[in-house]
């Protein structure tokens, strides 16, 4: 093992640590006159270990920025057009202020405090001017009540054992054994009076005596759920069906008062994502799932029409899964944020004239944007809207679009639009300073023959700084293989699999979104079901030996390979397929499946493996199907050298599947070592951790393979 190695941090690189240092920008929030907007940011310092956060205030039109520093962290929100609202949780309490903004200049006043909350969980807010009313999310007790809350966490963890007992699952998920709460969305008065903002003191659990909870964990936040001046419209697991073998996640509404509640959706749908109300209030809107237990099928838009009690949807025949939408301000479109072609656009239709019962339509969606990943895409008035976008090459910066009110005509009216009278406008130059000097690729797009039928596959070739065309065989190469496996290599930033930062450290990155991957067409997508270790592999080794081809400056007898989660499989599983022929002289298995069957029983999401099997792991099909494509039965046949990690807290792929890995190489003689982060979870998170992670990943490279 090589004592003497370190990362390569010359003035065009980018380092794992100017990575981890740069700034990360949130999305924007804009105001409702759309003359400003917020961005929370966070930016990690070694020299202290800490994350430092603020939040810029920023001109919509011109750019100016004006940066507010937030030393205890916490969310930001606006009350009004010059009114920010920032939740402050410390000494064991959590409180609403008050920051007034000024515009002449851009500047920010004293903050005030405003009230404080009766919990130290409160997050997701949503804020109602005209209802005067602030819902956020909150853990509660059985009883329902935020009341009540300190008082049972005190003797909940003075009950004198540690013991955790379980009739049903969930009993942990992501990284969380489950407790005795769950969460709550919360209602409460916030009103300006006599100049002076006050806080209500009766708060109501709109969801209390229902057994629904929402956002849904674990990742759910105001994505799941919206308000308007009277109600809250929110998505929620079924209760009457097993979390952990289920994704059927229904559409309820709800009056601020918690009385009324009524459910929007069919009840034989999959799991539903991104309610919306129109700004007219008359509609609502979701993206919905056919499949129950499939979390990865089509997402298709649905409105709901509140005073005809009609449910229909729009988007029936396209061929596209959108994350988020949003109705324009005239309630007349919906934008939908989706990936296409390993980028993440922006889609524009038209909301089509309520029909007489519920039916199924299809609106032709057109595209706004074209390159980047986009997200927080929120419309303003005068035809515009905000948005963050990153790149390969840049993590987000805010952008406006204008001219939306001339698209929005050409979809009303049937006609095609032209993009070019639309513009986009950047605003914010967050990473710039750190980035100056920094070579980074944009990236290539390639596409070759793989195994789908009608369609080619997809992926990018990411080369290092000075690298040229024509002097063949000087530079080795690493093949990325992203997890999943319904995901994708998107023209996208990210803090944990940099393309730049592996290109950085001199070599040639191929990152290909093979059989599974999304944006590429459902039935792309669900090509990798029952087939982990057929058609996605064979794509992987069609495309890598198509840039072998095509790129003779890569030294094939230096190339390595790396993957997370369904990467980490894929790993595995071409360490113990040898006769594919890859040739990789070293691997990297992130958090990957060892035994495939085993997992079935292990994850915490339990519909995964049932979906992606085709039963449950003893049902003699789904058995027979995962066993096929299990690395544990390939052992005999690993010879290559492997960089196992595994983090402890990672209840979706437990750490028992890396150490198994080990073992088995360390009792082979293979070449070997692992990697555990106790205080992980499925991802690298800690900025410390994380620069680890990249010290041992490309040691481990270039242990085999040498850069010299």
């Amino acid at each position: 093992m090589a004592t003497d190695f370190t990362l390569s941090e010359g003035a065009n690189a980018l380092s794992p640590q100017d990575m981890l240092t740069l700034p990360r920008p949130g999305a924007p929030l804009p105001n409702d006159i759309g003359d400003l907007a917020i961005v929370p940011i966070s930016t990690y310092s070694f020299q202290d270990r800490k994350s430092h956060k603020s939040l810029s205030v920023i001109a919509l039109g011109d750019g100016n920025t004006y940066d507010i520093p937030l030393p205890d962290g916490g969310d930001a929100f606006w009350l009004d057009s010059r009114t920010i609202a920032h939740i402050v949780t410390k000494d064991e309490t959590q409180s609403l202020y008050t920051i007034p903004i000024s515009t002449s200049p851009l500047s920010s006043n004293p903050s005030s405090h405003v009230g404080s909350f009766p919990i130290t969980t409160a997050s997701a807010f949503r804020y109602s001017p005209s209802a005067q009313r602030l819902v956020f999310s909150a853990y509660v007790y059985s009883d329902g009540l935020v009341e009540t809350v300190k008082e049972q966490d005190t003797a909940y963890e003075n009950r004198g054992n540690s013991g955790l007992v379980y009739d049903e699952t969930f009993e942990r998920q992501w990284d969380t054994w489950v407790g005795p709460k769950s969460k709550a969305l919360i209602g409460v008065s916030l009103a300006k009076v006599g100049g002076q903002w006050v806080l209500g003191k009766t708060y109501v659990n709109v969801l209390k005596g229902t057994g629904l909870s929402s956002p849904v964990e674990p990742f759910g936040e105001t994505d799941d759920y919206d308000i308007s001046q009277t109600h809250v419209i929110f998505t929620a697991k079924d209760p009457q069906l097993p979390k952990a073998v289920h994704t059927r996640q229904n559409i309820y509404l709800v009056a601020h008062d918690g009385e009324g509640l009524r459910q929007l959706t069919s009840g034989v749908q999959g799991a539903t994502h991104s309610p919306v109300f129109s700004p007219s209030g008359d509609k609502v809107a979701w993206l919905e799932l056919a499949l129950d237990g499939h979390e990865s099928d089509r997402a298709k838009v649905v409105i709901y029409d509140l005073k005809e009690n009609v449910r229909f949807t729009i988007t029936e025949d396209w061929d596209r899964s959108p994350d988020s939408i949003i109705f324009s301000p005239s309630s007349t479109l919906i934008y939908a944020t989706t990936g296409d072609h390993a980028r993440i656009k922006v889609f524009g239709l038209a909301v089509p004239p309520t029909p007489l019962s519920n039916t199924t339509l299809t609106t032709q969606p057109t595209a706004l944007t074209s390159s980047g990943s986009i997200s927080g895409f929120t419309p303003i008035p005068g035809g515009r809207a905000t948005f963050a976008l990153s790149s390969l090459t840049s993590p987000n910066e805010v952008y406006e679009l204008s001219g939306l009110d001339g698209a929005e005509r050409d979809l009303l009216a049937g006609r095609k639009v032209d993009v070019k009278e639309t513009t986009v406008t950047r605003l914010t130059s967050f990473s710039s300073a750190g980035l100056q000097g920094k070579y980074l690729s944009p990236g290539k797009d390639f596409w070759f023959k793989g195994t789908a039928e009608g369609q080619d596959t997809h992926g990018y070739v990411i080369t290092p700084p000075g690298f040229e065309r024509g002097v063949n065989g000087k530079w080795p190469a690493v093949l990325l293989i992203h997890g999943g496996p319904e995901s994708a290599w998107f023209d996208q930033w990210s803090t944990r699999w940099n393309p730049n930062v592996f290109a950085s450290q001199g070599y040639v990155v191929v990152a290909i979104n093979p059989t599974g991957s999304t944006s590429f067409g459902q039935k792309f997508t669900d090509g990798i079901n029952k087939n982990w270790g057929g058609r996605p592999i064979q794509d992987l080794l069609m495309g890598w030996k198509y840039i072998l081809q095509e790129y003779p400056e890569i030294d094939q007898d230096r190339t390595v390979a790396a993957g997370a989660s369904y990467g980490g499989y894929a790993i595995n599983w071409i360490q113990g397929n040898p006769e594919l022929g890859f040739g990789f002289k070293a691997l990297v298995c992130h958090d990957g499946v060892f035994d495939t069957t085993y997992n079935g029983y292990a994850t915490d999401e339990l519909f995964f493996f049932n979906h992606e099997w085709g039963g449950r792991p003893w049902d003699p099909a789904a058995f027979e199907a995962s066993r096929k494509y299990s690395p544990a039965y390939t052992v005999a046949k690993w010879s290559t050298p492997q960089l196992t990690i595994h983090s402890s807290k990672d209840y979706r792929l437990p750490e028992s599947d890396g150490i198994a890995v080990f073992h088995a190489l360390q009792q082979l003689g293979v070449p070997s070592r692992l990697l555990i982060f106790p205080d992980e979870n499925h991802w690298v998170i800690n900025a410390g951790n994380s620069l680890k992670w990249h010290h041992e990943v490309f040691r481990w490279f270039d242990q085999f393979i040498g850069l010299s």
